[in-house]
């Protein structure tokens, strides 16, 4: 089984009735890219979901950049775009599968198992001559009810309690820069969480943009198949989604995200942090 869907596949089911393609472009830079990109143009019955006004919360002290948004109002932003649990959903963005990957993860935690995420960006699909409208669509309203799956998500305890424990593994997602503390631009601290190893999110990818397949991606993780558990983390929790997915293209079922990622880790100065690199 696959989470990854083709532009063909998409093209071919995209007007079925209980199909819903949602569009998750953004930008961290800039808050209004994602949506006006959006409005100037996309794929046909795409509906926008913002990832950080729809899949995240308001920040605070603890709990990182992008904390999980209230479900129950998850549940109503995806009511209102046409969706509940047995719509089929196919997420795509223009950012390497950030936005995207990020839906879906909610949406596996959500308890919605039917969701995928396109296997390339919309610029691939752009180019490759499949259609695009400046159509907003006004899906019929639907009911979506949460069924949430806690173990997809590990809190900052059970992360702490992973640091001692040598049959789990910490992935963290970052640039090596900002992993081994020689450039940290975005977080007030550098470096990463003890113990953890660095698996760049972008190196899920192929060299022009496209995912990898699932045999490269069982090569890419290989090393990571003989913990009981995996925890993927970044800065803020969103390019870490990225790595959960690819790891589930893998084969590796036993990973979890770790939310608050770097950014929570760091909201408390009592916790430790390393620059050294790991490796397995």
């Amino acid at each position: 089984m696959s989470f990854l869907i083709s532009s063909e596949w998409l093209d071919e089911h995209r007007r079925d009735e209980h199909v819903r393609v949602v569009d998750c472009r953004f930008e961290l830079k800039d808050a209004a890219a994602g949506h006006e990109a959006y409005v100037k143009d996309h794929i046909p019955g795409a509906v926008f979901i913002d990832v950080e006004k729809h899949l995240s919360a308001q920040a605070g002290t603890h709990g990182g950049r992008h904390p999980l948004p209230d479900m129950d109002f998850f549940a109503q932003v995806l009511s209102e775009r046409g969706i509940d649990m047995q719509t089929t959903v196919v997420a795509y963005d223009d950012q390497g599968g950030m936005g995207a990957a990020r839906f879906w993860w909610l949406m596996q935690y959500a308890g919605h198992t039917n969701t995928y995420v396109l296997d390339r960006s919309y610029s691939h699909w752009v180019e490759e001559g499949f259609p695009t409208t400046e159509e907003i669509p006004t899906p019929l309203m639907k009911q979506m009810i949460i069924d949430r799956e806690p173990n997809q998500l590990v809190h900052l305890e059970e992360v702490k309690q992973q640091l001692r424990n040598e049959h789990a593994a910490l992935v963290d997602a970052r640039s090596y820069e900002r992993y081994a503390g020689e450039n940290e631009e975005v977080d007030a601290v550098s470096g990463h969480i003890p113990g953890a190893y660095h698996y760049f999110w972008k190196d899920v990818l192929r060299e022009d943009g496209t995912w990898k397949s699932q045999s490269e991606l069982r090569d890419h993780f290989q090393e990571l198949e003989g913990f009981d558990e995996v925890i993927s983390y970044c800065g803020s929790g969103i390019t870490a989604c990225v790595n959960v997915l690819g790891m589930r293209e893998a084969g590796i079922e036993q990973v979890r995200l770790y939310n608050g990622s770097w950014s929570d880790w760091i909201s408390y100065p009592d916790l430790p942090i390393e620059k050294e690199p790991n490796r397995l």
